[in-house]
């Protein structure tokens, strides 16, 4: 039998992500198919907190089982950040940008951070919470790499054209769909939460 799930987000990219990933009994909503143009508030201070808040929000007030993630670029050099503000990391300097310039300002500001330092090691963490009637579960992908030197690459969001991969000497965008989904940290997530709903 099919399940109904709601992912709780407005990003095409993540939406293609994911249903390359669900398989044929899970049919998967976004937030439009549910009619939800909501501000979700998305203001924790961790991974899994945002998560958290994204789901409950949406199985509380709309009733349908409910997916979100948070994602997070931690940078070793820059003591882990910017982690949870990785969407908003450049807000403090131009709060009013629309999503496209905004994450092309988070990428400038993070090689301007990155500009003299040698080490380059950081991880993509996905963190993905899944609320239904009975339960609150949570899922984590992680996947090790390096951040370029420049921006490379014009497929994927967010990081993606500064994230290399461990294993690879491709950015993220540079590879296409289909490959990074055999490796991302939200595949990862993705296929831990598919392989707990198909149990």
């Amino acid at each position: 039998m099919t399940q109904e799930l709601v992912f709780a987000t407005h990003n095409l990219h993540k939406l293609e992500e994911v249903a390359q990933l669900l398989g044929n009994n899970i049919k998967l909503l976004s937030l439009d198919d549910i009619g939800c143009h909501d501000d979700i508030p998305e203001d924790m201070d961790t991974l899994e907190g945002n998560a958290l808040q994204k789901a409950q929000y949406i199985y509380n007030k709309f009733q349908y089982n409910c997916f979100a993630d948070d994602t997070g670029l931690e940078v070793q050099a820059l003591d882990g950040k910017p982690g949870v503000y990785s969407a908003r990391y450049s807000e403090d300097e131009a709060p009013e940008l629309s999503a496209k310039e905004r994450s092309e300002a988070n990428i400038n500001k993070l090689l301007f951070q990155m500009k003299n330092i040698k080490n380059r090691k950081a991880t993509f963490r996905t963190i993905i919470c899944l609320v239904r009637k009975t339960e609150i579960l949570f899922f984590e992908g992680i996947i090790d790499g390096k951040i370029s030197y420049e921006k490379r690459g014009n497929l994927g969001f967010g990081y993606d054209p500064v994230f290399i991969p461990d294993q690879y000497n491709k950015t993220f965008a540079e590879i296409n769909l289909k490959e990074k989904n055999k490796v991302s940290h939200r595949a990862n997530a993705i296929t831990k939460l598919v392989n707990y709903l198909n149990s």
